[in-house]
């Protein structure tokens, strides 16, 4: 997740060409437009563009199951049909990858629910709990060593993060990750705060860039 031109579609293609080397799996994208074109290698990759292999996402998230995947890419989450769908097609045990434009993992949770109408929640809340496993939030800052770089927020779902989505406690999720280190959770401005020190970005971008400027500076200060 993260605003338009920060690198969603790269990272995710990036995952799936790892996927493609290195594991036999069918990994069917669905995309508006294609973005990257890949090349079968271990994987068998078949590549759908909106309005030109099919002309509703709805049809074609509904199909895809019929294909028999065991990996769906659907390049971006738009409105609560496809949402709906991307959440139907992970219950029933295919990894699927797509984007959101939301600015962290506790907002990426508390849109896909509130999407919904009130009576859907409950329902969803539970859903999604089950479902889903790990958000990245990310941003591209200008970095004099490389030119652009990442940085990341790292949300992985674990017992605490399952039970907050569940209760509808969204707003509690930037806690579990600010002491979930040591379970590869990473905040947005910790990431930051580890570019500004390590000397790839300076700290006047990384503010720029920080929806959390105080605690950016409070991070790289207590260094």
């Amino acid at each position: 997740v993260g605003p338009a031109g920060q690198g969603k579609s790269t990272t995710i293609a990036s995952k799936i060409e790892n996927i493609n080397k290195t594991r036999a799996e069918h990994i069917i994208t669905i995309e508006d437009p294609i973005e990257y074109i890949f090349f079968n290698k271990q994987s068998l990759i078949e590549q759908r563009e909106m309005y030109l292999d099919s002309h509703s996402w709805d049809v074609a998230l509904r199909s895809v199951l019929r294909q028999d995947p065991n990996i769906v890419f659907i390049g971006e989450m738009r409105d609560t049909d496809t949402i709906r769908s991307a959440l139907q097609i992970a219950e029933t045990g295919h990894l699927v990858f797509t984007t959101l434009h939301t600015n962290s993992a506790a907002q990426t949770v508390d849109r896909l629910i509130s999407s919904f109408e009130a009576q859907k929640q409950n329902e969803v809340k539970s859903q999604l709990s089950q479902v889903i496993e790990v958000v990245i939030s990310q941003r591209l800052l200008p970095s004099a060593k490389t030119g652009t770089i990442p940085a990341c927020e790292i949300m992985i779902k674990n017992d605490a993060i399952s039970n907050l989505i569940r209760e509808g406690k969204p707003h509690m999720i930037d806690n579990v990750i600010n002491t979930s280190a040591q379970y590869g959770m990473i905040s947005i401005e910790k990431s930051m705060a580890n570019l500004v020190i390590s000397g790839h970005v300076t700290m006047e971008d990384a503010i720029k860039y920080s929806t959390r400027p105080a605690e950016l500076k409070r991070l790289v200060e207590k260094k």
